[in-house]
């Protein structure tokens, strides 16, 4: 063997186990050797030096470079998009475009992959039509590459199209397939690929299984992920020093809610990594176990020592959906102090955390001071704008993201219609959604269709709503026949909503929510044995409505509530202190219980008991028994998972008047901020 040789050799055994200081070394003996020209042995140097993370020092040997071939401009592209960098790889294949290079096919390959991680689909069809020209697009690398690059860009139907058109299908292909529908949240789809790959003779491996088990857990389906999981144990596979399938195991029971399980194969983990902490973490967060949450994250921060951007934003969603702020604020302090913590889908959950809390103040600080927004960024934003009843500037600052070159896509165009529909601009919602529905790159959805519906319903255009849902071209589910029956409660109307809630007890005989709906239209209209018979058939079908339950931080302690709770060990101050506001509130403001959203088949006295333990008056009772009632001014805030009643809106109206104290309630629609016996929602939520 030659010295040459040797030379090349070590090079490239460098590059394989990522040995940069060997490498170093080498590169030295190369250069005293007089091999510092040697096309080849550059070709080893940028491959080497890309794979172990230095892409400054393959460039500036690819600088140097007196003759290059298709190999040093391609190693080199690979050592951008390893390094994340997709966008310097995808410039250096245009620049190689004019060198006279003529690219081969993993050079295309490379370029495609690119363009799935930049979601440049236009780009991404050029060089797919560029591989068509050459007859490269036929080689399983290139295939596979565009099939992935179509799935990454939401092309899934041009992903499936290339998939069914290839004359050969090798394990990527069908993996590429596989993860593209359950990224795409096709999770049947990917589920029926798996199993037409083994009737075909492909055996799955690692991340087959992985992304089937991510289908089973989005999907629920416990006992196929259980199947995969025997199967896996059953062939010996050595789960426990595998991480990334033993993470999507840990995923699977923690979606289908077997935490226990979750935990079992996470214990057995050998050398856990973030992403089976994250998958656990994540299912004790979905659960709403807040303190084994923290109790992981802090584990978690001891065990390894670097937290990736992933576990920041489920933590952040976590204190977000909780209202946390103090907890979020203090994660907030700790992602200043990590590098992940830079990642912009970090800094995109901060400010959905501050929202959801409504801090509004700080999330705009927070939103003005990032370097780099992308469209999420934009979206979260104009969602919470929407949510405090800013529908004003929440269509500034859509118009504003166009004009600094961010296009909207169809989330942006929902938070916008629902921004519209909690201040009441139907004109706007009009204008937009048309703009929406005459988009060439986007197409309206249910969920479009179901604002529009909430607009026109909370304008009184019931009959136009109601046309709305019967002539657009999707087809109608639960949830806008049900925005429609809400607007029907709203304005009084028995008519039409009779008839929506008859179109709902077909669709879905067994939500209770239905029933709900329709007992309170017909109880607000004075019709008590419609009402009746609505409420005998909820209690014949033994259908539950979920539990209404509150929250308040005091002292940076959460106290929750649900609706005639007694365990709180100050509940008789809270009683006494909710009494003294009723008797205040009917001398000051004529303030009357409103009974009609109290049973109507108990004794009045008994409906006012009934009223007064409701879980968002027992934590303001809560708040007002540890802040003082006397003390004017500050803020009262409090949470609600489900909608706000009317007569506790109408009671925190008074209180914010005889107690000049503001009121923010966040509950499962919108915020409401109470002033001076005022509600932001103007009395429409």
């Amino acid at each position: 063997m030659s010295e040459r040789q040797r030379l090349a050799k070590l090079l490239r055994s460098c590059a394989r186990n990522l040995l940069l200081d060997h490498g170093l070394q080498v590169h030295a003996a190369v250069l005293n050797m007089g091999f510092g020209f040697d096309l080849i042995m550059n070709n080893d140097l940028i491959d080497m030096y890309g794979k172990c993370s230095r892409v400054d020092l393959a460039r500036a040997v690819f600088d140097r470079m007196l003759e290059r071939n298709v190999v040093s401009w391609t190693s080199l592209m690979c050592g951008y998009l390893l390094e994340g960098n997709a966008k310097g790889s995808l410039s250096l294949l245009c620049e190689m475009g004019h060198s006279g290079v003529k690219p081969n096919e993993f050079t295309f390959s490379t370029g495609l992959k690119a363009c799935g991680v930049l979601g440049l689909v236009e780009n991404g069809m050029q060089i797919h039509g560029m591989c068509v020209r050459s007859g490269f697009v036929w080689i399983p690398v290139v295939g596979n590459a565009t099939i992935d690059m179509y799935s990454r860009c939401g092309k899934i139907g041009m992903a499936e199209q290339m998939f069914n058109n290839m004359p050969f299908r090798n394990l990527v292909s069908w993996n590429a397939m596989i993860t593209g529908h359950t990224n795409e949240g096709n999770d049947r789809k990917s589920l029926v690929l798996f199993q037409r790959m083994q009737e075909q003779g492909e055996a799955p491996d690692e991340f087959t299984f992985t992304s089937t088990l991510k289908a089973c857990g989005a999907l629920g389906a416990l006992h196929g992920g259980t199947q995969i999981h025997a199967s896996l144990i059953t062939k010996g596979f050595p789960i426990s020093t595998r991480n990334i399938i033993a993470g999507a195991i840990v995923d699977l029971y923690a979606k289908c809610g077997y935490l226990s399980e979750a935990q079992k194969v996470f214990d057995r983990i050998e050398q856990k990594n973030v992403i089976s902490w994250s998958a656990l973490i994540q299912g004790f967060a979905l659960e709403g176990k807040l303190l084994e949450t923290m109790d992981l994250f802090r584990r978690l921060r001891e065990s390894i020592s670097k937290v990736d951007g992933f576990v920041l934003s489920i933590m952040m969603g976590v204190f977000a959906d909780l209202a946390l702020a103090e907890q979020g604020k203090q994660m907030h302090c700790y992602t200043l102090k990590v590098s992940s913590g830079l990642d912009i889908s970090v800094a995109n959950a901060i400010i959905d955390m501050y929202l959801k809390c409504g801090l509004i103040e700080e999330a705009e600080k927070l939103f003005s001071e990032m370097r780099v927004r992308n469209v999420v960024s934009w979206t979260v934003m104009i969602t919470g704008y929407g949510k405090h009843g800013l529908g004003e500037n929440a269509i500034h600052l859509f118009n504003r993201m166009q004009l600094e070159g961010i296009e909207p896509d169809e989330v942006t165009y929902l938070a916008l219609l629902s921004a519209c529909s909690h201040s009441g601009l139907t004109r706007e919602s009009r204008e937009y959604f048309s703009r929406l529905c005459n988009n060439h790159q986007l197409k309206p959805n249910i969920e479009h269709y179901a604002c529009m519906v909430d607009i026109l319903g909370r304008a009184g255009q019931l009959k136009e709503a109601k046309n709305l849902i019967e002539n657009m071209k999707l087809k109608p589910n639960e949830g806008i026949w049900q925005t429609l029956l809400s607007a029907c409660r709203i304005h009084g109307n028995v008519e039409i909503g009779r008839e929506v809630g008859e179109i709902l007890f077909r669709m879905d005989a067994d939500n209770p929510v239905n029933y709900v709906m329709m007992s309170n239209i017909y109880a607000e209209a004075g019709y008590w044995k419609e009402c009746e018979r609505v409420r005998k058939l909820v209690k014949k079908k033994g259908l539950k409505k979920e539990a209404g339950q509150s929250w308040v931080e005091i002292d940076k302690e959460v106290h929750f509530f649900y609706g005639g709770d007694d365990t709180h060990p100050l509940t008789e101050k809270i009683h006494e202190v909710l009494k003294e506001m009723e008797r205040r509130m009917k001398e000051e403001t004529n303030y009357a219980y409103g009974l009609r959203f109290a049973l109507h088949d108990v004794e009045e006295e008994s409906k006012e008991e009934n009223l007064r333990v409701h879980s968002e008056k027992l934590a303001i009772g809560l708040a007002l028994v540890c802040n003082g009632v006397e003390k004017e001014g500050g803020v009262i805030r409090v949470f609600k998972n489900l909608r706000v009643c009317g007569d506790c809106h109408e009671f925190i109206k008074g209180l914010s008047k005889i107690l000049k104290k503001v009121f923010v309630v966040r509950d499962a629609n919108r915020f409401h901020k109470f002033e001076d016996s005022l509600c932001s929602c103007k009395d429409y939520w």
